[in-house]
């Protein structure tokens, strides 16, 4: 057993706490384990200059761990003065990942804003941004496509993302921190509801890992996100 007593092949427990703010046109509390991700999704009229004239929107994200996050207070990374590497790469993750999940000339000249901030960090933070900003973009979407009758919806098919690790010759799925710590390999699968891949994000930090074992994170990753996806679907008809 591990851990937190699951499976090898058992996903933290999650929620998605919808409109959990009052102003954003998407957001949702995501609640993996005891990571816990606010995701703000803001939509505003017009493109990045680069974009003009196209017919087609953006969608850029922000990432962010708030100071007592973790055990210990971080600073600010406003405080400093720049973001870190390890922000900077999360959050054009984050972007990328949500950029595959909606067709952009449908979307018009709209510049989406996906604001992701980990109000407590238990592992898989990025994972849990984007599976909770993937809800939250699709709810923006709702609202923007009644404020504009006979738009199409823009979303193409929902995606959700997951750690994987290897411990040994064990794969475990959805790693919380103490696990990400003692993982041989850590990676991290991005997929949509198609059951294709959008990124994957793969490092051997203690041993290489075989062609084998990458096919059995694959694997125990498929399954993973196909839960995820069935428990944003849960939450969208909740209303």
């Amino acid at each position: 057993m591990r851990i937190d007593n699951r499976n090898n092949n058992q996903l933290r427990p999650i929620t998605f706490e919808r409109n959990f703010t009052a102003y954003a046109e998407g957001s949702v509390l995501v609640s993996a384990g005891n990571t816990r991700v606010l995701c703000n999704v803001s939509v505003e009229k017009g493109v990045p200059r680069w974009m003009k004239g196209q017919g087609k929107g953006w969608i850029t994200a922000e990432y962010s761990m708030l100071p007592r996050a973790t055990h210990t207070r971080g600073q600010r990374e406003a405080a400093r003065g720049k973001q870190s590497g390890r922000t900077q790469e999360i959050q054009r993750l984050i972007g990328r990942s949500l950029r595959a999940m909606v067709d952009l000339s449908k979307l018009g000249e709209y510049t989406v804003v996906v604001d992701c901030d980990v109000i407590q960090a238990d592992g898989g933070t990025r994972c849990a941004s984007i599976t909770g900003a993937a809800v939250a973009l699709m709810d923006a979407f709702d609202k923007l496509m009644a404020q504009n009758p006979g738009m199409q919806n823009p979303v193409i098919s929902p995606i959700a993302a997951v750690s994987i690790g290897m411990l040994g010759d064990a794969p475990l799925l959805d790693l919380c921190y103490e696990e990400d710590a003692k993982c041989d390999t850590d990676l991290n699968v991005i997929m949509n509801a198609e059951g294709h891949f959008i990124e994957l994000q793969g490092t051997a930090e203690e041993a290489p890992f075989s062609r084998t074992q990458l096919n059995q994170m694959l694997d125990l990753a498929e399954v993973g996100i196909a839960q995820l996806i069935e428990a944003q679907v849960q939450a969208r008809s909740a209303n």
